[in-house]
């Protein structure tokens, strides 16, 4: 190993720690911090079984399952944005973008809509199958966008031009389910589209707990692929790389990790643009770095915009996805100047 990779590997594993620990942290505040106020010193005693029923009420059954699902979603679409801008070679692809959150938007609100008597949104049954149709609904899109793309092969930038168009396209059927709903689903609708971490409890998290732990590995496995595809589409193949075989893969990969995280936190946007330059800027190019990096910072993010957003406005809650947008929105108009 030289003297570059050595330090590399050392900067690598000390932002990991650094994060770890402000992940904790955060965690910590969170907590702490909402309608009803937790001193530190009884957040770390009810933890530890010593606090009253009321605490542990507040802490194990509203608090926590919130936190963990801004970590699972947050890292999930940080993720997947890295591998849609490591198959795209494409600054600007995010899953929010492309059409992959809103077609699977679309798919969950359709199950609501037309199951809504038979399986409410709080029924266990619904819970763990809504994961199942937010991936369909991702997967049709991605069918969608790639075959429209194709043409004697898939170039990044058509990848993204019809990204853009169908996410309009699904965008707009949206809109048509949403004015045909009774204005209580349409308010709850909308709340939950614009990145609201609904009905957070412990069945969200074990629906999409199997998910993450599932394809991000999975992702980190694929790490070296994706650095092969930011040499460009003729030196992978020269250098043994099944383009088109592995895009699909890694293009599929992506979409179950948004369709997912979509089904349990809403369209949230912006995580998979902004992040995945985040991380490149701290630790370079190879994904072998980005992914782990992102993964963290993805959910550092969401769970610190869940923080800002129950605490901003004492009167009512801000969804998540709405900070994230505050937050995200002046580096998406820099990147939209800088990108040629």
């Amino acid at each position: 190993m030289n003297l570059t990779q050595s330090k590399k590997q050392r900067t690598f594993w000390l932002m990991i720690t650094f994060l770890v620990l402000l992940i904790f942290v955060m965690i910590f505040v969170s907590l702490s911090i909402g309608v009803i106020k937790i001193a530190p010193k009884e957040v770390i005693q009810t933890i530890f079984n010593q606090g009253t029923d009321q605490q542990k009420l507040v802490l194990f059954d509203f608090r926590l399952p919130g936190i963990v699902l801004c970590l699972l979603i947050g890292a999930g679409l940080a993720v997947s944005g890295t591998i849609l801008q490591g198959i795209t070679q494409n600054e600007l692809a995010d899953p929010g973008i492309i059409g992959i959150n809103t077609s699977a938007g679309l798919t969950v609100v359709l199950f609501l809509y037309f199951f809504r008597d038979l399986l409410p949104a709080s029924d266990p049954l619904s819970i763990f199958i809504m994961p199942f149709a937010a991936l369909i609904g991702a997967i049709v899109a991605a069918v969608l966008i790639y075959l429209l793309a194709w043409k004697k092969g898939v170039s990044p930038t058509r990848l993204i031009l019809v990204g853009i168009g169908v996410n309009a396209g699904f965008g707009a059927l949206l809109t048509i389910l949403q004015l045909r709903m009774d204005p209580q689903d349409y308010r709850q609708v909308t709340v939950w589209l614009s990145g609201d971490i609904w009905n957070a409890n412990w069945a969200f998290v074990l629906a999409l707990l199997p998910w993450m732990l599932l394809l991000i590995p999975f992702a980190f496995q694929k790490a070296k692929t994706l650095n092969v595809f930011t040499l460009g589409d003729d030196v992978a193949s020269s250098l043994g790389t099944s383009v088109e075989k592995d895009r699909r893969i890694l293009l599929l990969l992506a979409v179950a990790l948004a369709g997912t995280s979509v089904a349990a936190g809403g369209a949230i946007a912006f995580i998979g643009l902004v992040v995945p330059h985040i991380a490149r800027r701290i630790i370079g190019p190879l994904h072998q770095y980005i992914i782990p990096i992102s993964t963290l910072v993805g959910a550092l993010l969401l769970v610190g915009a869940d923080l800002i957003g129950r605490n901003l406005l004492t009167s009512t809650m801000i969804p998540a996805g709405i900070i994230v947008s505050i937050l995200s929105a002046p580096y998406f108009i820099y990147l939209l100047i800088k990108v040629k």
